[in-house]
């Protein structure tokens, strides 16, 4: 008998962490290698949780931040901030957006309608693109290496 009851824990065991985590919502960012699915980081987020990514643009050489808020079910993207127009940055505004700007004369987009599962991005070989989430300022280059394909995404 005892040995019938021991498989059964056993696997009731290793769900109580999988499904703790459906009953209470807590979420997942997960940072991996987009080739190998090493994973980089991984860290609980919550729903409304805005986290960002910041770069040197390639072709215009200013900061560019895009901000991405964590939603019930994935992320989309919160606002884009940077400092000035060129080749490959927004020029204008789609339905539903707006473009103000600060008093420094940096340019804020948002009013974005989309919605991701997760996307991938290239970490810079020049220019470095640098995580901010949980208040945390990470170096995707120091902690991904440079030219590393990565992915991110929120788990449920």
């Amino acid at each position: 008998m005892k040995r019938e009851i021991l498989p059964v824990l056993l696997y009731l065991l290793l769900l109580l962490p999988w499904s703790s985590r459906l009953l209470t919502g807590e979420k997942t960012f997960l940072l991996r290698d987009a080739d190998t699915g090493e994973v980089f980081l991984k860290m609980p987020v919550e729903e409304g949780e805005i986290f960002s990514i910041t770069f040197v643009h390639s072709v215009n050489k200013s900061p560019v931040t895009d901000e991405f808020l964590v939603l019930e079910e994935g992320f989309q993207s919160y606002r884009t901030i940077f400092t000035s127009f060129g080749a490959g940055m927004e020029s204008g505004t789609e339905e539903g957006q707006v473009l103000t700007y600060e008093e420094d004369g940096t340019m804020v987009l948002s009013g974005f309608d989309n919605h991701f599962e997760s996307f991938q991005l290239i970490v810079g070989t020049v220019s470095d693109h640098i995580l901010i989430i949980s208040g945390e300022e990470i170096s995707l280059r120091d902690l991904c290496g440079r030219n590393t394909s990565v992915e991110i995404t929120i788990r449920n």
